[in-house]
C-alpha cells in the first residue's frame, strides 16, 4: 500500500543539474586553494546535503576531471582565442567538464552538456562567458561526438 503522505524523492535531472553546480564549485575550490580532491570532496560532503544531488555523477567527474586535465585541455586548447591560463578559471573548468561530459558520458546528450555549461556560465561566469562556452563546446561537440550530431547541423 502506498503512503502518499511521504515526500517522493527527487531523482534524475534536477539531481544531475544540482551535482553539476557542486563539481564546478569543487573543481574551482580545488583549482584556485591548492588542495587535494579528497580534501576538498570531504569539505563539500560537510558542506553540502549530497543525498540531494546526484552523488555518484559528482564523485565521477570531481574525481576523474582533474586526473585528466592534460589530456581534456588537450582537446580545449585548439579552439581558445587565448592562452588556457588567460581563460577565467570557471570557465575553463566549465569547458573541461563539457569535454569530460562528450567523452565519457555518452548517455548524457551533447545538447543537454552544453546547455548546462552554458546556464553554469550564466550562473557562474563573467558577463559574456555563457556565449565563448556555448561557441567551444558547440565546436567540440562537432568532434567528439560526430556521430551524434551528424545531420543535425545546417
Amino acid at each position: 500500500m502506498n503512503d502518499s503522505s511521504k515526500p517522493v524523492k527527487k531523482t534524475g535531472t534536477a539531481q544531475r543539474k544540482k551535482a553539476r553546480k557542486l563539481v564546478l564549485q569543487a573543481l574551482y575550490q580545488w583549482q584556485i586553494s591548492g588542495s587535494g580532491i579528497s580534501q576538498v570532496e570531504s569539505e563539500f560532503r560537510v558542506d553540502n546535503d549530497f543525498a540531494k544531488i546526484d552523488s555518484a555523477y559528482f564523485i565521477e567527474l570531481f574525481r576523474e576531471i582533474p586526473n585528466q586535465v592534460a589530456e581534456l585541455d588537450r582537446h580545449i586548447e585548439p579552439f581558445l582565442d587565448r592562452a588556457i591560463s588567460d581563460v577565467d578559471p570557471v570557465e575553463m573548468n566549465l569547458l573541461r567538464m563539457g569535454v569530460y561530459e562528450f567523452k565519457h558520458r555518452i548517455d548524457v546528450p551533447y545538447r543537454v552538456v552544453i546547455n548546462e555549461a552554458v546556464e553554469l556560465a550564466k550562473s557562474f561566469g563573467g558577463t559574456d562567458g555563457h556565449k565563448y562556452i556555448n561557441s567551444i563546446l558547440d565546436k567540440l561537440s562537432l568532434r567528439l561526438r560526430a556521430a551524434e550530431t551528424r545531420g543535425k547541423r545546417k
